[in-house]
């Protein structure tokens, strides 16, 4: 038998309905959205239509605001690559962003810093989150761009994009927020019209790997004034180019929709499974990070005394398919820029592992873990 899976921060499995519509358009309805001779184009361009409707309503945004991309890390080069043109013709280089950001917004950051933009990197607290206030302190006349995740991918610690949407209020810095983690799952904190862009991914959220969406809010009558990173076709209102992917938007839309119509159900059965892993792991005297009161539903980051993250992943692999950090960074031995940023010791942060699960899992025997666990001391 397989472990049984608990890293669905790093990827989740197909919702059945999902699945079930993705075959169909793969071998079905195959045609080109782009093909405007014939009905099979004509049905194309209806489904994505239509997906565009069912991502745009999860977040409040209107069908428009909503530009495909291949998933979170092109959507956060687009929002950041992409405004790097008005910031120089506005004599705006100032980029706020805090130290636990995915390296998809990290990296895009220091690509401009290297061009000549300013970019301040705020702390965060123990608890996993940056303070507010620091965003406020942070900010210049010639601050262009805010961009802070909505949920942190090793923690789940949510981050307060509320607070900071109303710091903003009478800035005209734009702000943008990786909602890999927190899309169709954390939904309200999204519906904030002070967002201008939104990173997601399909591949959190039930549909499949390759596809995401840029959300980009109008102000008014005027859009982010962002720049293309790659061209030819136009597709996307040009900042996007290439043949879009019918099966999989067509899927991204479906798991979009069924996430608002599921949300308190998959809630009730992610609470109740986060109540019994950590009733049983209290057994182990287990050091939980950040601040849970702030973190999502269905991913706990924690360490257990004597052991490394390492050596309590193989002891369990049989059992679980846990994780010891972010899935894109996990091939390397650094400690995690996280939880090193929380204030961790290299040896605090070595011992921690991620263990993230879904409404799609089957019953997990926590009690069987925790005696595992509980052998290797």
């Amino acid at each position: 038998m397989s472990p049984t899976y608990l890293d669905c921060n790093a990827t989740t499995p197909l919702e059945p309905e999902v699945k079930d519509l993705l075959l169909h358009f793969l071998v079905e309805e195959f045609g080109n959205e782009g093909s405007r001779t014939h009905e099979y184009g004509a049905r194309a361009k209806q489904a994505v239509q239509k997906a565009r409707d069912q991502v745009a309503a999860v977040v409040a945004a209107k069908r428009d605001e909503v530009i495909f991309t291949s998933g979170a890390t092109e959507s956060n080069n687009i929002a950041i690559l992409g405004l790097r043109s008005a910031g120089r013709e506005q004599e705006k280089r100032h980029v706020i962003t805090t130290a636990i950001e995915h390296k998809a917004v990290l990296e895009p950051c220091a690509a401009l810093e290297q061009e000549g933009f300013e970019v301040t990197r705020l702390p965060v607290t123990s608890g996993g989150f940056v303070e507010p206030e620091a965003v406020q302190t942070a900010l210049q006349p010639d601050t262009l761009l805010v961009s802070i995740m909505q949920a942190n991918n090793e923690t789940g610690i949510r981050q307060p994009l509320d607070r900071v949407a109303e710091i903003l209020a009478d800035h005209p810095a734009y702000f943008h927020t990786d909602a890999a983690q927190g899309f169709g799952k954390d939904i309200e904190t999204l519906r904030n019209p002070r967002i201008d862009l939104i990173s997601i991914s399909g591949h959190k959220i039930y549909a499949t790997k390759g596809i995401g969406a840029l959300i980009v809010r109008r102000r008014g009558y005027e859009r982010p004034p962002l720049k293309p990173l790659a061209f030819g076709g136009g597709q996307e209102r040009g900042l996007r180019p290439g043949t879009l992917p019918v099966a999989l938007i067509a899927a991204l839309g479906e798991a979009a929709e069924i996430a608002v119509r599921d949300h308190a159900k998959r809630r009730q059965i992610n609470l109740r499974i986060r109540e019994r892993a950590m009733t049983a792991l209290a057994k182990l005297n287990p050091r939980f990070t950040g601040e849970l009161s702030r973190s999502l539903d269905h991913v706990i980051n924690v360490a257990f005394p004597g052991l490394d993250s390492e050596a309590l992943m193989l002891a369990l692999k049989d059992l679980v398919a846990i994780s010891n950090g972010s899935a894109c960074t996990s091939s390397s031995y650094s400690p995690s820029h996280v939880l090193k940023a929380m204030g961790m010791s290299d040896d605090e942060a070595n011992a921690c592992v991620r263990i993230s699960w879904c409404h799609l899992m089957p019953e997990v025997d926590w009690d069987v873990i925790v005696n595992r666990i509980s052998g290797l001391r």
